[in-house]
């Protein structure tokens, strides 16, 4: 044998010998090394990641498909009826379950103005839920069903810990029934995005921090879930941009904003928000400032101003009058009625914060102390 190939072959049984020990030791790993890597990727020569979750250690080569297997059963589809019709659809997913029920988190424009809700499983069983609480500013809503019915249950996790870049995707049922179980998969394309909703119907009444994908969202994807790579709940789909010009921008709720309040959905309990006990219109609004026949000086573009005060409101023993652009709530830039809005629901009844305002073209500030907001 020459001296070349005899060298030749014994490094090549040396690096067979040395893949080989590599090889057994990820095939005996026992389970409390396993514990140790739970949540932890580790990258391998070829490139691919290792993730260990539940005690099991997932290659992921490329493919979601594991990941989507460990939460798709947890994954509904809901109906809402309207005297016996289906007035729209939606998704869901399962959160918890208890001794006798399971809970599905949903949004509440999913829900909004049902007579009755019936949940799609996996399988295509349909089976009656109730809704135990919902929130129109939140956007969320929880719904109960028996535990007998519960097929699985998503993994919960946090937002915080994703970056923009990761690979994310979604479980729902876009365009109703005949699309359920659509899987659609993207990148993390944005954090604390700030995004104004409509309530009302006739204006941006709130403003929403969300996270933003490309991930396919399309009507009926609303309520599902937005997962990372490891197939945990990191958001709930709520709204997509739609224009002509746009494509593939699409906005979940952080999930640990919503657990946050999920007790009070499940408890059935409203969500107490305060006030500052005033009526109000944006800046820009000229033709409901001619209404109320206010006049702004044309340099003003931004700010919420004060239309009529509330008796006996926080606002009725502050300095604020008819006439005043509120531009900061506690050195909170205001630009509108929503910012207003999402800056004072921060806040509880009871709290007293500071109000930056203008009148004749001074800055000027007063104290209000907050009371508990109440429909008419």
């Amino acid at each position: 044998m020459k001296k070349n190939n005899y060298f030749g072959l014994v490094l090549g049984l040396f690096v067979a010998f040395v893949l080989g020990g590599v090889l057994m030791y990820f095939l005996t790993i026992n389970s409390d090394q396993i514990s140790s890597l739970l949540g932890k990727e580790i990258k391998t020569t070829s490139g691919s990641v290792v993730r260990a979750y539940s005690g099991t250690v997932i290659v992921n080569d490329g493919s979601l498909s594991a990941s989507v297997e460990k939460v798709y059963d947890a994954v509904m589809m809901i109906r809402n009826y309207k005297e016996n019709q289906i007035q729209s659809t939606g998704s869901g997913f399962v959160y918890k379950t208890d001794d006798k029920y399971g809970y599905v988190l949903t949004n509440h424009h999913v829900i909004d103005g049902a007579s009755k809700i019936t949940l799609i499983r996996s399988d295509d069983k349909e089976i009656e839920g109730t809704v135990l609480g919902s929130d129109v500013y939140l956007d969320l809503a929880v719904v109960r069903i028996n535990k007998d019915e519960v097929i699985d249950k998503a993994v919960i996790t946090t937002s915080e810990n994703s970056k923009v870049g990761d690979t994310v995707f979604t479980i729902g049922s876009p365009l109703g029934y005949e699309y359920r179980g659509t899987v659609t998969d993207g990148i993390l394309s944005g954090k604390d995005r700030m995004v104004s909703v409509s309530i009302s119907g006739n204006t941006n009444d709130y403003v929403m921090k969300v996270l933003q994908t490309n991930a396919a969202v399309n009507p009926g994807n609303s309520g599902g879930p937005l997962l990372n790579a490891s197939g945990e709940v990191i958001g709930i789909i709520s709204l997509k941009l739609v224009q002509t010009e746009v494509e593939n921008m699409g906005f979940a709720i952080p999930i640990e904003y919503a657990m946050s309040h999920i007790e009070n959905l499940e408890q059935g309990k409203a969500i107490v928000r305060p006030m500052l006990g005033i009526s109000m219109v944006n800046a820009n609004d000229t033709y409901s400032l001619y209404r109320s026949r206010i006049v702004l000086d044309e340099s003003i573009t931004e700010g919420v101003v004060v239309v009529e005060i509330s008796k006996d409101s926080g606002a009725s023993k502050s300095d604020l009058q008819k006439g005043d652009v509120i531009t900061k709530l506690n050195d909170e830039k205001i630009s509108n009625v929503a910012y207003l809005r999402y800056e004072l629901y921060k806040y509880s009844v009871g709290d007293t914060i500071t109000v930056t305002y203008l009148r004749d073209g001074k800055e000027h500030t007063t104290k209000i102390k907050l009371t508990e907001y109440k429909e008419n």
